[in-house]
């Protein structure tokens, strides 16, 4: 399988931010990683390994990079607001200058997905939802949708405008709404076992059908526990049956 690292100064984070690709062709993956982890975590817990058939044959690229958590919303010793500002300038790091070298690493036309587990699959949520227009869907596993089970109980603007289930609800813009509603691939899957809350994502996806938006939720079983064994299980089988 072809991989490359890169990085660069990355002027919304003020830091040099590490990239990996894998792959050659097709659509293009986006994996934003789980807690405070970095941009190598996908492959040193075999995920990238599970989904080498689908890398290898052209059939998607997949671009992971580093996370801010532990800049932001799980590091105890920042203020909350500062948290806040950080998660926008990881926002704008990702909209700004990861997609463009995601563009120019494969097509103007080529179809980009956001994914990530965990911590991740709010943070891939929240990005496709801030801008439907430059990213094309997203899939996320075993996460929750309100910001605020990490913020400590901090409450302001910010984490209201990061916080998926608090402003879907009232977004009327009928811009934002029709690029979102257009996606074909809004996937949201999680386990019902150890440490999985299928509840949260029941809530989150009522959320999006009350708002017009067509998407998947799959709830699987009892077994399915909030692990690596699940994501390296449930992403391949996704993108087998579809993508």
């Amino acid at each position: 399988m072809h991989r490359e690292t890169t990085s660069w100064y990355s002027p919304a984070l003020n830091k040099q931010m590490p990239i990996a690709t894998y792959g050659h062709y097709g659509f293009a993956l986006l994996m934003i990683p789980t807690a405070a982890a970095d941009y190598l975590e996908y492959e040193r817990f075999q995920l990238i390994d599970a989904l080498s058939p689908y890398i290898k044959n052209g059939k998607m690229k997949v671009f992971s990079i580093n996370s801010m958590n532990n800049e932001s919303w799980m590091n105890n010793s920042m203020e909350p607001a500062h948290k806040a500002i950080r998660q926008n300038q990881f926002n704008a790091y990702v909209h700004n200058e990861v997609l463009p070298f995601i563009r120019n690493n494969t097509s103007n036309n080529t179809m980009v997905y956001t994914c990530g587990a965990s911590f991740g699959a709010l943070h891939a949520m929240n990005l496709f939802l801030k801008r439907p227009d430059i990213i094309n869907g997203v899939i996320s596993m075993s996460g929750v949708y309100d910001l605020t089970e990490y913020t400590k109980g901090f409450w302001d603007e910010q984490v209201y405008y990061n916080s998926p289930i608090h402003y879907i609800p009232n977004l009327n813009d009928a811009w934002y709404l029709n690029k979102i509603k257009a996606s074909h691939h809004i996937h949201i899957s999680t386990g019902s076992g150890e440490y999985e809350d299928p509840s949260a994502n029941r809530r989150f996806s009522q959320v999006l059908w009350d708002k017009g938006v067509w998407h998947d939720l799959e709830v699987w079983g009892p077994d399915i526990r909030h692990d690596w064994s699940t994501w390296r299980q449930m992403l391949p089988d996704i993108i087998r049956r579809k993508f």
